[in-house]
């Protein structure tokens, strides 16, 4: 197995909004926004990291840091003019009784430019799975955090000497989910690409309202106090957890096709068709929607390969409740605004031979009682992360993303869509992400961090025909 390469610092900058000249600016002086209780949730679980890869035919380093690192540098100091939450940090001062994130005039994200002598085409292999996991951190930055103060956001652009570039992010996700990390990628982009104006105008400026977040049941206090207990009393440190994770795990994506997912899609409906009729009958009611057939279908592929032991297994579906909220809120409100559902079965039963359909019935069950269950049991969404992130009798598979998350094309900066974009912090939350493909035909990638052995069976266990595959589930 190959080491990872090298990487070595070449610049470490600070990027601030750019100054507006106009009094109506949304850049204010000086900011500060409350915590919802959708972002206290998150107030200490370990910082969201993700690369982009970019590669570029003839790739000249001089050329790019010429002409296109400056390029980066100005359209993200203009993007986060309209962005100003995420070059602020989180403190949590002794006479508030929750967290603050403040924004001052002056603050500045951590930008580090390096360079790295790892193969940047094995790094990028989509069907490569003998790359550590080990190898991706040297590329993405960490959060500057203390127990006093926490950053928000930090970049780094590592260029490789063989062939493309690649942007890391931390985010912190107290302050961001994945549907906000997409919007400023995609505002970045646009105007790193177009500049000022062109290309059809840029996205739309994100919101930043928490008062359309209601809160009758007192979550946010709940939350609060759950973490000022952890560790304490009035334990107000806003370091993360720590996660142990094994060393020697193994990162891969795999792909479904729109084809494949469609033949799935069939296969399930004529399967079910084919047993006795009170199955038949439950076929009709199971949620075959692209994410509940690419997420059960993965979720048994993992309980085999690992040959999971634990009598039940959780999966943790994320909930975008934006559109579900009374009153809804807008598509570009900026904050968190996920809640986690737990689709649960017998370990068992995923491993029969209709392992599928039981994961898509829980899967489905869930997503069906969304409407009366959307924050059922939010009262213990805190306490319930402690025992995702530790040592578990269950096993619990949480998920993240969505196959509506566009990060490829969001992400185009105008030297094309990036040839890989890996959600890297996967390793250390035991996470399955979950994005559309790059190839941009309706299909879904999903992101797997595993040791070794549990990636090489699962990898077969994936690649096999669909048809031959749930002919036995």
């Amino acid at each position: 197995m190959a080491k990872p390469g090298s990487v070595r610092v070449v610049e470490a900058c600070s990027v601030a909004p750019k100054p507006s000249s106009r009094p109506d600016s949304a850049h204010p002086e000086d900011l500060s926004l409350p915590l919802t209780f959708f972002d206290l949730r998150w107030l200490r679980f370990p910082p969201s990291q993700s690369l982009f890869f970019y590669e570029m035919p003839s790739f000249d380093a001089s050329h790019f840091f010429d002409s296109i690192l400056p390029k980066l540098k100005t359209s993200l100091s203009a993007t986060l003019q309209h962005f100003v939450p995420l070059a602020g940090n989180l403190t949590w001062p002794l006479d508030s009784p929750e967290p603050l994130l403040s924004y001052l005039k002056g603050n500045a994200i951590m930008l580090t430019i390096a360079e790295s002598d790892a193969d940047f085409h094995r790094l990028t292999s989509s069907n490569n799975f003998d790359i550590e996991a080990k190898e991706y951190h040297p590329l993405v930055p960490q959060l500057a955090m203390s127990h006093e103060k926490a950053a928000v956001l930090s970049l780094q652009i590592t260029v490789f000497s063989n062939g493309g570039f690649s942007i890391g992010s931390a985010m912190h996700h107290a302050v961001l989910d994945g549907l906000s990390a997409l919007l400023f990628f995609k505002f970045w982009g646009h105007l790193c690409k177009h500049g000022g104006g062109e290309g059809g105008g840029p996205p739309p400026l994100p919101s930043y309202d928490r008062k359309v977040i209601k809160d009758p049941a007192g979550l946010q206090e709940i939350y609060s106090n759950d973490w000022l207990r952890l560790g304490g009393p009035n334990n107000r440190s806003l370091l993360p957890l720590e996660v142990k994770r094994p060393g020697d795990s193994i990162r891969g994506t795999f792909e479904f096709t729109r084809a494949k997912i469609e033949t799935l899609r069939r296969s399930v409906m004529r399967t079910m068709m084919t047993k006795n009729k009170e199955q038949a009958d439950h076929s009709k009611l199971l949620h075959l929607s692209t994410f509940s057939l690419t997420c059960a279908y993965t979720w048994v592929c993992l309980v085999r390969a690992e040959e999971t032991k634990t009598e039940r297994v959780f999966f943790i579906i994320p909930v975008d409740c934006r559109s579900r909220l009374d009153p809804p809120l807008p598509p570009t409100y900026f904050g968190n605004c996920i809640a986690g559902h737990r689709a649960v079965a017998e370990t068992n039963d995923l491993l029969g031979e209709d392992g599928m359909f039981v994961a898509l019935k829980a899967i489905s069950d869930v997503i069906k009682s969304l409407d009366k269950t959307l924050l059922e049991g939010a009262e213990t969404w805190v306490s319930r992360m402690f025992n995702t992130l530790q040592p578990s009798a269950d096993r619990i598979i949480p998920a993240a993303g969505s196959p509506r998350f566009e990060f490829y094309d969001a992400a185009d900066f105008g030297w094309g869509r990036p040839t890989k974009h890996e959600v890297v912090s996967i390793d250390r939350t035991g996470t399955m992400s979950i994005q559309e493909s790059k190839n941009g035909d309706g299909g879904v990638e999903v992101g797997l961090v595993l040791k070794k052995h549990y990636m090489e069976v699962f990898a077969s266990l994936f690649a096999k025909d669909l048809e031959e595959n749930l002919s036995r589930m």
